[in-house]
Parts: C-alpha cells; sequence; structure tokens
C-alpha cells in the first residue's frame, strides 16, 4: 500500500490515497459474495435450520463482513467443514475467511500462513459427563474414556492435564462434533471433552439435556476468532475492524435498533466516527465511508451477536463472562475507531 505522508505532528499522521486493493477483496467484489467456512453444525456459533439458513456468532462475523463491503449481510455462501478440513480450505483460497470457531494458538499464527484477527469468544476446554457417573470433578475421571473431535487443541490439552495430575485415560475420536455427541449419548465414552462453549450447544442435542452436566474445571486458554490468510493486509483489516466495530458499538451504546437515531442526532464525535459521518475514509480499506453503520445496522453490536446466539436468553444460556465488555467486568477490548 502506498501513501503520501503529509503531515507529521507528534502521534499525529495524516495520509492522502486510497490503499490499492487487495487481492481477496478485488475477489470478493468481483463474485459478489463472501465464502464464508463454518463448521458442520454447532448450536449458537454455526449451524444450519431445516431450510438450510445458517446462523450464530461465527456466521455473524461473515454476515458483519459481508455488511462492510456491500451494505447487504446476505450476500455470504457457507462451506461447512470439519475441523481436519478448515485450515486447508483457507489456504487453499476455497474459502475467504474461516470464523469457525478455532483457537488462536502460536504454531496456528505463525506457521500456517494464516493471521487471526481478532477474538469474537473467549473460552477454555471443559467436560461434560452424565448426572449418572457421579463426577462431581474432572480430577475424579482418572482412568476414564473420552470423546474427543479430531483435529483439535482439545487433544493435546487433555494429554497435558492428565499428564499434569498423573492420570490415565483412553481417547476416542470422531471427525465432527455430531459424530461426538451421539457416541457420547450412547454410551461409548465416560465423557466428553470440548471448549465450554461447544460443551453448552452439544448438551442441547442429547435427547434429555438435563442429564448432562457441564463440571467446574477449565483446563486451558482458548481464544476463539476469524483467521484470514496472511499476506493480504486489506482484508486482514476488513475481517479485524468488523469486529472492533461491533465491540466498539456496544460500549458506545449503538444497536441495531437506535443506530440510524444515533446516525442523525448524535454529537458525540466517537460515535459520529464510526458510522462513517466524520473523521475516517472506509476508502481506506476499499469499503463504503458508512462501513461500520452497516454492520450494526444489519448485524448489531457485539452484546446483541452474543446474547442472540449464546447468552441466557438463548438455548445455550451462557453468561457473559470473560466476553463482557472491559468496563463491565470481562475482557472485551477494541481499539478506538478515530
Amino acid at each position: 500500500m502506498k501513501f503520501k505522508l503529509l503531515v507529521a505532528l507528534g502521534a499525529t499522521l495524516v495520509f492522502s490515497g486510497a490503499a490499492t486493493a487487495g487481492a481477496t477483496l478485488d475477489a470478493v467484489k468481483s463474485k459478489g459474495f463472501v465464502q464464508c467456512g463454518v463448521s458442520t453444525g454447532l448450536p449458537g456459533f454455526s449451524a444450519a435450520d431445516e431450510k438450510g439458513q445458517f446462523t450464530g456468532i461465527d456466521v455473524d462475523m461473515c454476515r458483519g463482513v459481508a455488511a462492510a463491503i456491500f451494505g447487504d449481510p446476505g450476500k455470504v455462501k457457507y462451506s461447512p467443514l470439519t475441523a481436519k478440513e478448515r485450515f486447508t480450505a483457507l489456504q487453499s483460497g476455497e474459502i475467504d475467511i474461516l470464523p469457525r470457531n478455532t483457537t488462536w494458538t502460536y504454531t496456528r499464527d505463525t506457521s500456517l500462513g494464516l493471521n487471526f484477527t481478532g477474538v469474537n469468544y473467549y473460552d477454555g476446554q471443559g467436560f461434560l459427563v452424565t448426572k449418572s457417573l457421579g463426577v462431581k470433578s474432572a480430577t475424579e475421571l482418572d482412568g476414564a474414556s473420552f470423546c474427543i473431535q479430531a483435529g483439535t487443541t482439545t487433544e493435546l490439552n487433555l494429554a497435558d492435564y492428565f499428564r499434569a495430575n498423573k492420570m490415565s485415560y483412553t481417547p476416542i475420536t470422531f471427525d465432527t462434533s455430531d459424530q461426538t455427541v451421539k457416541a457420547f449419548e450412547a454410551g461409548r465414552c465416560d465423557a466428553l471433552t470440548s471448549d465450554q462453549s461447544q460443551l453448552y450447544a452439544l448438551r442441547i442435542k442429547l435427547e434429555d439435556p438435563k442429564s448432562a452436566m457441564v463440571l467446574p474445571e477449565v483446563i486451558s486458554k482458548e481464544p476463539l476468532g476469524p483467521v484470514v490468510r496472511q499476506g493480504d493486509d486489506e482484508w486482514f483489516n476488513i475481517v479485524k475492524w468488523m469486529l472492533f466495530a461491533m465491540v466498539n458499538g456496544e460500549e458506545l451504546g449503538v444497536t441495531s435498533a437506535n443506530v440510524d437515531e444515533m446516525k442523525a442526532k448524535s454529537t458525540d464525535p466517537n460515535v459520529r466516527r464510526l458510522l462513517g459521518i466524520e473523521g475516517v475514509k472506509g476508502e481506506w480499506m476499499g469499503v463504503p465511508d458508512d462501513w461500520g453503520y452497516n454492520i450494526i445496522k444489519h448485524v448489531g453490536n457485539y452484546g446483541e451477536v452474543f446474547e442472540r446466539n449464546v447468552g441466557e436468553g438463548s438455548p445455550l444460556g451462557i453468561s457473559r463472562g470473560l466476553n463482557a465488555l472491559w468496563s463491565k467486568g470481562g475482557i472485551q477490548y477494541a481499539p478506538p475507531v478515530r
């Protein structure tokens, strides 16, 4: 990207000239939609209904990108992927963005030619057991068998935890989360282990969800977020600032319901910059000036996305916890739009 430096005063820099278009954005604009990699079915994160309509937090990440680029969150096509398929699909260009409940780790960030753009869900690995097993803590699972989805950090974390606690276990791996939960329900394993968010999502798939419980232990850090290919900074910026716009929107009290009124009447410079009224230009990312407005208008702020998909009023019933704003006791935080 080439810019002409006009002014440098302290930490304030002013640039002239639009960013050159990145290959991914050009391709997306040419075909008219964003190709989004999603899971094979995880309620609250990415799952299709009987009509084939996808919903979930991860789905809303792609809808947010489409809204920023086209002003239309519907310009997305979805590619259901297993954990083992997801990175290859992104590396090969089969998909444009992978928001598929994927954990940000050192290895993935440095050795796969990929970039994580942020964290849309702070998670941690836990354990799901049947209440009839009579277990109240993971420390009571010595010698147990575990249903696990292959190709995930779950396998490695489980090995680390049992080695550290000098316990033994038997892993039983499956390709998809549906296969994993069906095996657990059929009694093929003593416990199911995954990110806690997935455990809540998988529990509602049981014939009797109340027959199972999530144990209190959290044995890992699992920051989940959208992933893009390395080497295209413009696309990286678009996906990154899509999420940041949602978080800033919640912090500023801008919602899908009041965004039009805020755009018309707000005198808060932070709101006006977020909604593209003054101060910042969409052309710096190759999108319209009202990209932030379009994201919140059509998809919602981060709090809205969280609550309707996995929040306490949803079937999953998950509290905000770490995913609350930094000003509300959580760690969700975004750089300012300025």
